[in-house]
């Protein structure tokens, strides 16, 4: 049935192609894997995968088996790279839906080639090499020992040799140029021992836009598709459009008198004749409680302030300097109305924490509706 609440996500898939336009032009003729992990960074995947799909991306990146498999089941035929590797138990999976995972210990590598060979099948996957981030992957040093390890494992086909960079975002800093030099190094390893690479990749959205990729023929653009890579370097060098607006509307409207306290813990407290908005939205939709008494709507296309503690769902808003508010008015949560705009950049750093987390945070129980 259509959604009943007065709270939604809009997503705008004219700006997601915008933004891919955008990639396409930075890297020429390397391919694309678009990273569509954690429901495509809070932007739903069942409207931004087909689009994407549509757009001819090459490649589709996750961070789950189970998100893979989800893609599977809305048509996607395109290759799918599970970033974060293969759990205990998930061979049958990857096997029966296609998928190719990013490898990082040969443990895993040894149970999924068991998996593969029980079935008959040849399974690809990416081979994950840690250069610096010190997160996943097969350390650059411990490839003498892994190499021939893997070269054993006849089930299992390299298809992919991958990294990830740790700061790419802080474009000034030269560890970035460390990691990929010593990618290049191990690509040259790995060919060395037999291995031929159909993909090698290491950029992310910064580093994409921030480093030679004359080395590496697939790219992993994600936050930069949702417009919202952020820094004085990148508003440079990219022209992104935001893709998520979060909306509301004012369910009620009440007259304060001076002196009263609003919201649990009365942290907000009236010092003039105030007109208060209830907004049907709450933590539990994604809207940070660390907004409470710090966050900004637009409403009418004017600045309000967030009065008092940011419920579970509900919101209070202090109205009062907005002329002719009333019950109905929309209420922009992230986005523009009118010549203002309250930003993901800039709520992140009302909470201190970063886009991604803005744009993940929005909860599933908040309705998506795609336009463009």
């Amino acid at each position: 049935m259509d959604f009943l609440r007065p709270t939604w996500v809009e997503v705008d898939l004219d700006a997601l192609r915008h933004n891919l336009s955008e990639v396409r032009r930075v890297v020429g003729d390397a391919a694309i894997l678009a990273v569509v992990k954690a429901d495509a960074y809070g932007h739903g995947v069942d409207g931004v995968v087909p689009a994407l799909v549509d757009a001819g991306v090459d490649m589709f990146g996750v961070a789950l088996v189970e998100e893979g498999v989800e893609l599977r089941r809305l048509g996607v035929r395109q290759p799918i790279l599970v970033l974060g590797g293969v759990p205990p138990g998930g061979e049958a999976v990857i096997l029966e839906h296609d998928l190719q995972p990013a490898l990082s210990d040969l443990v895993v590598a040894g149970r999924l080639n068991a998996a593969a060979r029980s079935a008959g099948r040849t399974v690809g996957y990416h081979l994950k090499v840690d250069t610096g981030m010190g997160r996943l992957g097969i350390r650059d040093d411990q490839l003498d020992e892994a190499l021939p390890a893997l070269q054993s494992m006849q089930n299992l086909e390299m298809v992919g040799l991958m990294s990830h960079l740790a700061v790419a975002d802080e474009p000034e800093r030269s560890f970035t140029e460390t990691q990929c030099r010593r990618f290049r190094t191990v690509m040259g390893q790995v060919e060395d021992a037999g291995f031929n690479l159909t993909y090698r990749h290491i950029a992310n959205s910064a580093g994409l836009f921030s480093r030679d990729l004359a080395d590496y023929n697939l790219v992993r653009p994600g936050i930069v598709l949702y417009g919202g890579l952020t820094g004085p370097f990148f508003d440079q060098a990219v022209s992104q459009q935001p893709v998520m607006r979060f909306v509301s509307q004012i369910a009620l409207l009440k007259q304060m008198s001076p002196g009263e306290g609003i919201s649990y813990g009365h942290r907000f407290t009236t010092d003039r004749p105030s007109l208060i908005a209830a907004v049907p939205v709450g933590y539990a939709d994604g809207y940070n409680r660390l907004l409470s008494n710090r966050g900004e709507v637009l409403v009418r296309g004017q600045r309000a302030p967030v009065a008092g503690t940011v419920c579970m769902d509900w919101i209070l808003v202090d109205v009062t300097d907005v002329p002719g508010a009333q019950a109905g008015d929309q209420v922009t949560l992230l986005g523009c109305d009118g010549g203002e705009c309250i930003t993901a950049e800039a709520w992140a750093e009302t909470v201190g924490s970063i886009t991604y987390e803005v744009f993940c945070g929005i909860s599933k129980r908040v309705p998506r509706v795609y336009k463009g």
